[in-house]
């Protein structure tokens, strides 16, 4: 117990001369890793051949079985981030990057298990459940603490943080890819080894976030930071507890809002692989779907410290309101580019489009920062992203089911 008293808050409160830009490449370790959830749908081609190896068995898995895994990791992130959001606040950051670790690589873990015995609700434990905990735990472990070391910028901030998990499948996906390939045999599409890998690579890396970590002290503040005398529109100057925080119109007004804006873009991110390739059938190949993963990966990581920070300027309401009116034109325009077989076009569209849904995750905090304080935003964070685990079964429930109800009475793929 000893030993593990070194991950209590106290414990981790920083020295004079601690520089607060080591705590972004904490937050990172943890976002980065955590962040490989987006790159899922790699996956979901060769488990739907663990037994017919080059074609689907009759007894192999099929999508829809599939697209519950990544669904049950996003309602475990949401859940685990909204009921561990308190327990975060109060024990500190290096705990809960801790638990995040285990969590997450030990998920990994479990569903190679799963997938080495075919059993696919050890699976949905392993990935969707255990890993599904460590991934909100994760999440929302560094958010309070960036926002006090950065009461200047708070938007930049997060920003910076969570950017990292929309950045982890342009890593996750490629290393995931290369791994199934040199696992591969002529029995075995070499999944279950790049589980295992993996799981333990992502506990190794995120144990360094957990070694750097630090909380700033009660009275520091940056040099030269001066509070405003005047607070700016919109912004309050008190701190609302996470109880009265979600009695609030104002609450469930954002809850709402990013519940819409991560229905649309998780739902195209479940499948994003496997969505490309069949609407550009023998254009798209198996490594440029992969390649196309991580190009969301990209703008969904860049938009997130893009407009996060664009927002300290222009204001949080603004920034929303483009990411709607913009996005409207996007998504109708996505269809059209499949019609007339434009690839550049459909790219263009989905990496416009993932930039403002990652902008929307990284600009979420800084919101609630504005509206409710700084004391418990970390725990009214965890408590809105109860938003995202609605959504994270809306979007791939409604591709995975709507597109195999099409594909079962005639449609073909590509139009599906």
């Amino acid at each position: 117990m000893a030993l593990l008293s070194i991950l209590d808050r106290e414990n981790t409160v920083a020295e004079p001369g601690y520089s607060r830009w080591l705590v972004p490449p904490a937050a990172l370790c943890i976002h980065l890793c955590i962040g490989q959830a987006y790159a899922f749908s790699v996956f979901n081609g060769p488990l739907t051949k663990l037994i017919g190896i080059t074609a689907p068995a009759p007894d192999d898995w099929t999508l829809p079985e599939l697209g519950w895994i990544f669904s049950l990791a996003i309602v475990f992130l949401g859940l685990s981030a909204a009921f561990g959001g308190r327990w975060v606040e109060s024990g500190g950051p290096r705990r809960a990057m801790f638990l995040s670790a285990c969590c997450f690589g030990g998920g990994f873990l479990v569903a190679s298990l799963g997938i080495h015995t075919h059993m696919l609700w050890l699976v949905y434990l392993g990935y969707g459940v255990i890993g599904g905990i460590g991934l909100g735990i994760g999440y929302i472990s560094p958010v309070s603490t960036l926002i006090k070391w950065f009461p200047d910028r708070p938007g930049m901030a997060t920003g910076l943080a969570i950017m990292g998990f929309g950045g982890g499948a342009l890593i996750g996906s490629p290393v995931a890819v290369e791994l199934m390939k040199y696992y591969a045999t002529a029995t075995s599409v070499g999944v279950v080894e790049t589980f295992v890998t993996m799981g333990i690579a992502y506990f190794i890396v995120m144990m360094f976030g957990v070694a750097i970590v630090r909380v700033p002290a009660a009275d520091w503040k940056p040099d030269g930071y001066v509070a405003p005398s005047q607070p700016k529109k919109l912004v309050t100057t008190s701190d609302v507890h996470v109880d009265t925080a979600i009695k609030t119109p104002q609450f469930w007004l954002l809850w709402l809002v990013l519940c819409m804006n991560v229905t649309a873009g998780i739902g195209v991110l479940s499948q994003a692989s496997v969505m490309s390739q069949e609407m550009f059938p023998g254009v798209i190949t198996p490594t440029a779907a992969a390649g196309f993963v991580g190009l969301l990966s990209l703008f969904n990581m860049a938009g997130r410290f893009v407009w996060s920070s664009t927002s300290d300027f222009i204001g949080r309401k603004t920034t929303y309101a483009i990411y709607f009116a913009l996005g409207i034109v996007l998504y109708a325009l996505v269809p059209w580019a499949g019609q007339i077989g434009s690839v550049a076009l459909f790219v263009a569209c989905y990496a416009v489009i993932l930039s403002m849904y990652g902008g929307g995750f990284a600009t979420i905090p800084a919101y609630l920062r504005d509206m409710f304080g700084t004391m418990h935003v970390g725990a009214i964070h965890g408590r809105l992203l109860t938003a995202w685990s609605v959504a994270g079964v809306l979007g791939p429930v409604l591709i995975n089911y709507i597109r195999q109800y099409q594909v079962d009475r005639g449609v073909p793929a590509s139009a599906a």
